[in-house]
């Protein structure tokens, strides 16, 4: 429920809720009625208020950076989107994207409604490149706005898409982490206990390679002329990762901020927020004041 909330339409549900509440009020026509629901409506608005200010503060206050000289940790990108690998396939349309919504409604047998009968996402990693380098974007935990949404029907069902294209210029705001050569945190003395460790794995080999005078057990020369083999085998592997090429990563963050993509503006996604904040503390206040003057001065029947 909570990952639901927290996708695009979270806004929506909640207004939503507030909406089914007051017209709920105004059915039951009786004062505690109107006292429940309107405290109901204004802890929903308190809940969304924030999160909505919690999003815009992260926009706002996150400058944006560029991938070639991204500072290791929370940061903003905003770079064309790529396919990494073989593009994907929305699900029902089957159009390439980089990432798909999907939903299927069937029409109810009364005509008045739409029952879903499926819905999910189709997602991969995808590349976003800002002219400056690239970086390799995971969807996995992220929220996602996008402007690209297809709804058409067909023999009483109703399909829905929601897409981001490499065609979009996506904006990015996570953890950013560099995998490569310029980044490893390998050392010598690490490499050299690694290469021991996987040695001894493997007794057999061992005993033929430096076990001189077939005893079956290394002694100090023996297991001394083995660290100095092993060492040269650190050395080689330190060097081969240090040439790696490094490789850029835009993941969902381990201490809980947003993680957020979209293919909307970067001042269209701050309005929308500011928006949601500004109209929910109004809510907030309304129901409040409209829960005192309850207590106050109405007498229902």
């Amino acid at each position: 429920m909570l990952t639901k909330l927290r996708r695009e339409y979270s806004q929506f549900v909640t207004s939503g809720g507030q909406l089914v509440l007051l017209f709920v009020g105004i059915k039951m026509e009786s004062r505690i009625g109107w006292l429940w629901c309107l405290a109901l409506m204004s802890c929903i608005s308190l809940f969304a208020w924030y999160s909505a200010l919690h999003r815009l503060r992260a926009i706002s206050g996150t400058p944006t950076s560029r991938i070639g000289s991204a500072a290791q940790g929370y940061v903003e990108l905003i770079g064309h989107g790529e396919a990494y690998g073989t593009p994907l396939l929305s699900r029902y349309s089957l159009l390439p994207c980089l990432w798909c919504r999907y939903k299927l409604e069937r029409r109810s047998s009364d005509n008045k409604g739409w029952q879903t009968e499926e819905s999910g996402e189709i997602s991969a990693p995808f590349l976003i490149d800002d002219g400056t380098g690239k970086c390799v974007v995971d969807p996995q935990g992220a929220e996602i706005l996008t402007r690209h949404k297809d709804s058409w029907t067909l023999a009483g069902k109703r399909y829905t898409e929601w897409r981001l294209l490499d065609i979009d210029f996506i904006y990015t705001l996570g953890e950013f982490k560099t995998v490569g050569g310029s980044n490893t945190t390998l050392t010598h003395d690490e490499l050299v206990k690694r290469v021991l460790s996987e040695w001894k794995m493997d007794n057999e080999d061992l005993m033929k390679r430096f076990d001189l005078n077939n005893n079956g057990v290394l002694d100090m020369q023996e297991w001394m002329l083995a660290r100095s083999a092993a060492k040269r085998e650190a050395e080689k592997r330190l060097i081969e990762a240090l040439a790696e090429p490094d490789t850029n990563f835009m993941l969902q963050p381990h201490d809980g901020r947003l993680f957020l993509i979209s293919n909307l503006d970067h001042g269209k996604l701050a309005n929308r927020y500011l928006f949601w904040a500004w109209a929910h503390i109004a809510i907030l206040f309304g129901s409040l004041a409209g829960v005192a003057w309850l207590l106050n001065n109405v007498q229902f029947q």
